[in-house]
């Protein structure tokens, strides 16, 4: 299969760009974007994803507003072109790569939305996401994180959401692709499901934080990662600029302390030290005060998960009413919190995401999905 990108000087080896480089149907290549007022009054998520071996692309958009979330997913068949990111009434446009982005959400289900995405950072590439049980590879994919602002506006049921009138509307966007899931569904013996996740892209007065974290069920991380950039305005950055890895200060070591809600996996408060090469430890606090189910947008969604074959067009929607919702319900554990930051003099905001299953020693975590003390 021939795509006209195969006219660009961009093969990985000597298949068409079209052709899967894994047999795995762990395979994919996603988009993932957040955007939220300061205070909390509106959070919005979008997630697009293809599978190419599920010849599967979904897209689903979900926005919180009065304590309820509110989500929209679309899936359709895709065999071939992986460039249409076009699914249902949820589209997507890459106006200039790394640099801005534009959401446009057609009428789905009561459902509007004109979003568009510049970058206010570098790209921070983090490091590799491998992981493999009993040899088997079950993560093996690449993200680049950036940060954001908003412009554009939302219909919800009639209720126009100028985001302008939200004041500055920040998030942050990533991009992912690999195999993610590459051994689910295999022959074996049954083990206890073991995942710890701590992701938290940080807003601050000048600059931008990020921590990423994976442990297994003793406390030993398998994959630890840290960095600060430079901020600067919307529009303000230049595809130089934004991938100069001259600009992102990797750290060295990066550590987290997480007290926990109690009966839940959720944190109620966390502080991470990054840790850099000849300068004092950044250290940043978090304090969580609005709440994004993942779910909404496909994550651990037991229907609408992401690449499940659903036809040659399917769409949906559904609410989340979110003070009602049981924290240790499986679809609900995966979360990103909306916090408050300090580091020293700077204040911000960031998102503190996070999937916990099974045991975690550090956190007194000993079943499947047993809640803090």
């Amino acid at each position: 299969m021939i795509h006209p990108y195969d006219d660009l000087p961009l093969h990985q080896s000597s298949a068409p760009l079209l052709h899967p480089s894994s047999d795995s149907l762990g395979l994919y290549d996603r988009y993932f974007f957040n955007g939220f007022d300061a205070n909390g009054e509106l959070m919005f998520a979008l997630a697009m994803g293809v599978y190419p071996n599920r010849q599967v692309m979904d897209a689903a958009f979900a926005i919180v507003r009065g304590g309820v979330q509110h989500n929209c997913r679309s899936s359709r068949m895709c065999a071939t072109d992986r460039a249409n990111t076009v699914v249902g009434s949820i589209s997507l446009e890459v106006t200039s790569p790394m640099l801005e982005h534009r959401i446009v959400v057609d009428d789905h289900h009561g459902v509007s939305a004109d979003l568009t995405m510049r970058v206010v950072s570098p790209v921070i590439e983090e490091p590799a996401f491998v992981h493999r049980v009993n040899g088997r590879v079950v993560m093996d994919y690449t993200r680049i994180t950036q940060f954001v602002e908003w412009s554009g506006w939302i219909s919800l049921d009639g209720e126009r959401i100028e985001l302008a009138d939200l004041g500055r509307v920040q998030g942050c966007r990533d991009r992912s692709w690999g195999i993610r899931g590459g051994a689910r569904g295999l022959p074996g013996p049954v083990t206890v499901p073991q995942f710890f996740w701590t992701w938290a892209p940080t807003l601050l007065d000048g600059m931008c934080a990020h921590v990423a974290i994976n442990e297994e069920a003793s406390g030993k991380s398998w994959h630890r990662s840290g960095a600060v950039v430079e901020r600067f305005g919307a529009g303000e950055g230049s595809i130089d600029r934004v991938l100069d890895i001259a600009r992102v200060r990797r750290a060295d070591n990066v550590s987290t302390v997480i007290d926990w809600v109690s009966g839940t996996r959720w944190a109620s408060s966390m502080t991470a030290t990054i840790e850099m090469w000849q300068s004092e430890p950044l250290v940043i606090t978090y304090e969580p005060y609005a709440r994004f189910q993942m779910s909404g947008v496909g994550y651990q969604h037991p229907e609408w998960g992401h690449g499940h074959w659903r036809g040659d067009l399917e769409e949906s929607r559904d609410e989340l009413q979110l003070d009602a919702l049981n924290p240790l319900d499986p679809t609900v554990i995966h979360v990103q919190h909306l916090c408050r930051v300090k580091s020293g003099e700077r204040e911000g905001v960031a998102v503190l995401e996070q999937l916990v299953i099974g045991p975690h020693e550090p956190s007194g975590f000993s079943g499947v999905l047993d809640g803090a003390n």
